[in-house]
């Protein structure tokens, strides 16, 4: 079709009225099913745990709503006992304790905190919540992460099968305080790069080479804000240049985000170079009223104790992290947080 250039911002101007209507409709109808669902949760949850009704009551009720709305769905005995279910879950003083907790707000705010965010997204995704996460911390976790990020259904599902929580609460106990002070569940440890479809043996180059060619996947797992700025990006010390890995900016740290990448386990010389592309960083690619940068060394693997020991005299912003090219057994990473999380929560034998 041919337009007029004439008349074309105009076109485009309507289109752009319509698309937000309609997304408002969406909005709307969408908060309104998922109340619908909570309301009939609500009753249902009142009569099956005050013994009023049995299983049998909860299929009559089903039989009965199809006979008088044949063509609706989501109504079966099933269904029903989801939006029981789905009612407890946002209902229940857990998610409200951690809500208080985690925002740091009063039993009345969190209570409508909750409210307002879990209309925020579909019934497809809360019924993927409620099938595939078992603590209130992990459901509140992938729901803020759903709403942020404008999550589909699908990618919802892979950061759930790839443990993304269990991988950002690792992250969030072993990140380093400088780090802390800035960010809030955006570094994950280790990293999940399954759809570079790597072999054994590969390079360092072969995995650079593999993520560029797969970055929209890649900016997916380390998690939405980052701006790709490039890979070997150019820097220059003296007469000499220098090449990084990966170059990011993160919107909310406003701050360059550098991936170093490292085939082989973490060793404390490879900290060196890092320091040494952060500093030239921020004296000439940091902008005044931007963070100092953060550095990412992605290796293979790592041994806790020797990032301690390298990074305690750090004072660059430097992450350590694990990447694996296959995903993780879920109850071993959950094995694993659990167990640094004593570690680190064990006080000093001198302060007993």
């Amino acid at each position: 079709m041919n337009i007029d250039n004439t008349y074309k911002q105009d076109f485009e101007h309507i289109l752009t009225l319509i698309t937000e209507a309609r997304n408002r409709v969406y909005s709307k109808a969408n908060s309104e099913l998922v109340l619908l669902y909570f309301n009939v949760g609500k009753v249902v949850s009142d009569r099956v745990n005050t013994g009023k009704w049995g299983e049998n009551i909860v299929q009559q009720l089903s039989d009965f709503i199809l006979s008088k709305v044949p063509n609706l769905s989501g109504f079966n005995r099933r269904g029903l006992y989801r939006m029981k279910q789905f009612f407890e879950v946002y209902s229940g003083s857990e998610i409200v304790s951690s809500v208080m907790t985690l925002l740091q707000i009063t039993e009345n705010e969190a209570v409508k905190f909750v409210s307002s965010a879990m209309t925020q997204i579909n019934w497809t995704q809360h019924l993927v919540l409620l099938s595939k996460t078992k603590k209130t911390e992990e459901t509140l976790f992938y729901l803020q992460k759903t709403i942020s990020e404008k999550l589909t259904v699908k990618q919802l599902e892979r950061e759930i099968n790839s443990s993304s929580y269990e991988r950002t609460m690792l992250g969030n106990k072993i990140v380093p305080q400088a780090v802390a002070q800035l960010h809030k569940n955006i570094f994950k440890d280790p990293y999940i790069f399954e759809f570079l479809d790597l072999p054994d043996g590969h390079s360092e180059k072969d995995l650079e080479k593999a993520i560029t060619l797969n970055l929209q996947k890649f900016i997916l797992e380390i998690g939405k804000g980052f701006t790709y700025m490039g890979e070997q990006y150019r820097i220059q010390v003296g007469n000499r240049d220098f090449r990084t890995d990966l170059l990011f900016y993160h919107r909310d740290l406003q701050c360059l985000v550098l991936f170093e990448l490292k085939i082989q386990d973490f060793e404390p010389e490879f900290l060196g170079k890092l320091n040494f592309y952060l500093e030239a960083l921020d004296r000439d690619v940091k902008r005044p009223h931007e963070n100092p940068s953060i550095g990412v060394l992605l290796c293979k693997g790592k041994e806790i104790e020797v990032v301690e020991y390298a990074m305690a005299r750090n004072i660059s912003p430097a992450i350590v992290a694990d990447y694996e090219t296959k995903l993780i057994d879920k109850k071993l990473l959950a094995n694993k947080l659990r167990q640094l999380g004593q570690i680190l929560d064990k006080p000093n034998e001198q302060d007993e």
